[in-house]
């Protein structure tokens, strides 16, 4: 596998060092699934759970989305994946096409990074309800998600082809 993952920054202001360990771990799932095909993509783990890196990469897209856009930026942005009866479906992909949950994954990424960058500082808060998150706390906990996730394809990709490590 090929390692060409964001820098994480050792010096920098607080700002983009958080940013650099986000996408530090963004840059981590796409390395996971790189060169798999979209039946690797979608195969689920041996576990009884059915997870999939397809389904990890929806769920970090509905991440995303949520907590840039409609936590931190107020938008009111419905689910991209949902069963008819308006539970989250990112989970199921079995049949699901890779190119479009890459492609809205990494376009919510880059809004995402817009948002971080036009924000006058890490004080700046966002609402879900009644609670306030700062955007200091959402970039944290964004690193976390990654971070938990990107163990579970680490596993997930060793079950498929073998490849482990970072």
């Amino acid at each position: 596998m090929t390692d060409d993952r964001t820098t994480t920054l050792r010096t920098a202001d607080e700002r983009a060092t958080l940013a650099s360990f986000l996408d530090y771990q963004r840059d981590t799932l796409a390395m996971k699934c790189a060169g798999l095909t979209p039946e690797q993509l979608r195969a689920p783990a041996l576990a009884p759970s059915g997870l999939s890196l397809l389904g990890l990469v929806r769920h970090l897209a509905e991440v995303e989305r949520g907590w840039f856009r409609n936590v931190l930026n107020g938008e009111d942005r419905p689910g991209f994946w949902k069963h008819p009866d308006g539970s989250f479906a990112e989970f199921d992909a079995e049949s699901a096409d890779p190119a479009e949950a890459f492609a809205i994954w990494r376009g919510e990424c880059d809004h995402a990074r817009e948002l971080v960058a036009a924000a006058e500082s890490l004080d700046v808060l966002g609402r879900y309800g009644e609670e306030v998150f700062s955007l200091r706390w959402i970039l944290t906990h964004m690193i976390e998600e990654y971070a938990r996730h990107n163990g579970h394809a680490d596993l997930l990709r060793e079950h498929l082809d073998g490849s482990t490590g970072e």
